[in-house]
């Protein structure tokens, strides 16, 4: 016996507080999600001088929580598909608290990685249940809009990291910061349980007509593996920005680690800017997703590529870094359209978790990688490096294109 999934389909149109309601809920399911990916880099120069850890230890923390998170996420969209996205969701933002408490008193590498695996069991499932939530519970007219608000409040889940972390960190002390986080993820939970009948999803059906190899029939899809490709090339460049930026501005421009992190706190503000100003131009010209991520990667790849230069001295880098998040951000809603035209009907769930787990596999690559570039002192090259990956996601995106026809908009 196997499964089908029968996902209900959007509603032609609901009121616009209902609607606004739920993409307020799964944006910030999106924001706690994007904070997780930086409770741990944050930290980085507070834990090489509290336990003397080198970039290629905590590259290593870095990558297993990527490891979890990618190999969870491509089962998790079945999880999804099976038993709903609303379950799902408060167990990951559980983890999410647990994660952050253990944190908060760890004394030892082996329980900070602990720390890694529990935050990446927390994150695995939130592209396929926030997609999942989007797709059947938004009305049509409004999806597109729905795919911007979670792009952008993905981003200043990012913009708000570095500043909880970092002023809490500056004012009570790293540990609490830890536990102020996991207090954090808790009220979320309770927000989330409050307004559980928004998230509620369908959930798949027994059907035993159905060869057994019918859940994984997508997978054979080439477009599913371009789709998988591009998100693994363009996450390695964010990963470096998100994991050693803050180093990098330190060493070759001598910023203080409060304005590098105020940097990095500019760079997702702008990003998420970015995806604002993308949404409108997702809507506007949807039958040209891929040309638009193609464009957004390659001004954010030669903006970063400046970066490497370092001619335009301290102030400059840090104002280009910042730019370069508004880049990138403006390809983020015609992405998702571009993944949304490639998923086959009746597969949300298990299509997004793995087209996503690229995501998590660029970060859980790149720290490993970079994190031998900086322990050797070649932080030009690491962001030269980061530019030349990203460009390289532009090709793979116009290929994802060639492969799928046309999205209508709206």
């Amino acid at each position: 016996m196997t499964t089908l999934s029968v996902q209900s389909t959007p509603p032609a149109s609901a009121p616009l507080r209902e609607d606004s309601i739920i993409m307020a809920l799964v944006g910030l399911s999106h924001a706690s999600s994007h904070f997780s990916h930086l409770l741990l880099p944050l930290m980085f120069p507070v834990f090489m001088k509290e336990f003397g850890w080198t970039f290629t230890d905590l590259g290593m923390i870095s990558s297993l929580f990527f490891v979890v998170s990618g190999a969870g996420q491509a089962c998790s969209g079945f999880v999804v598909d099976r038993f709903g996205a609303r379950p799902i969701l408060f167990a990951a933002l559980c983890l999410f608290a647990l994660a952050c408490l253990i944190a908060s008193v760890a004394n030892s590498y082996p329980a900070m990685m602990l720390v890694a695996v529990l935050a990446g069991l927390g994150n695995c499932a939130f592209h396929p249940l926030d997609f999942t939530i989007l797709n059947q519970r938004i009305s049509s007219p409004r999806l597109g809009y729905a795919f911007s608000v979670h792009g952008l409040t993905g981003s200043l889940g990012w913009a708000v990291a570095p500043l909880f972390m970092g002023v809490m960190s500056t004012l009570f002390g790293w540990r609490s910061a830890y536990t102020a986080a996991s207090f954090l993820y808790l009220l979320i939970l309770a927000l989330m349980v409050f307004n559980r009948d928004k998230l509620l999803t369908s959930t798949v059906k027994k059907q035993v007509n159905l060869p057994r190899s019918h859940d994984m029939a997508f997978m054979r899809l080439p477009v599913v593996w371009w789709c998988f490709c591009f998100f693994l090339l363009s996450t390695v460049t964010l990963a470096v920005v998100q994991n050693f930026s803050l180093p990098i501005l330190q060493a070759l421009h001598q910023v203080s680690f409060e304005a590098a992190t105020l940097t990095l706190t500019f760079y997702m503000l702008c990003s998420a800017l970015g995806v604002l100003v993308g949404g409108v131009v997702a809507s506007r010209w949807s039958f040209r997703s891929d040309r638009i991520v193609a464009s957004s990667m390659c001004g954010g790849a030669m903006l970063l590529a400046v970066c490497a230069s370092g001619w335009l001295g301290a102030l400059g880098t840090m104002a280009v870094l910042a730019a370069t998040g508004f880049a990138v951000g403006i390809g983020g809603p015609s992405r998702d359209l571009m993944i949304k035209k490639a998923t086959p009907p009746g597969a949300t769930g298990r299509m997004y978790g793995l087209v996503y787990s690229g995501f998590d596999v660029g970060f859980a690559v790149s720290p490993l990688v970079f994190g031998a570039f900086m322990d050797r002192g070649w932080y030009s090259a690491t962001l030269a490096c980061a530019a030349a990956v990203l460009m390289l996601s532009v090709g793979v995106a116009l290929g994802v294109g060639r492969k799928t026809g046309p999205v209508q908009a709206g």
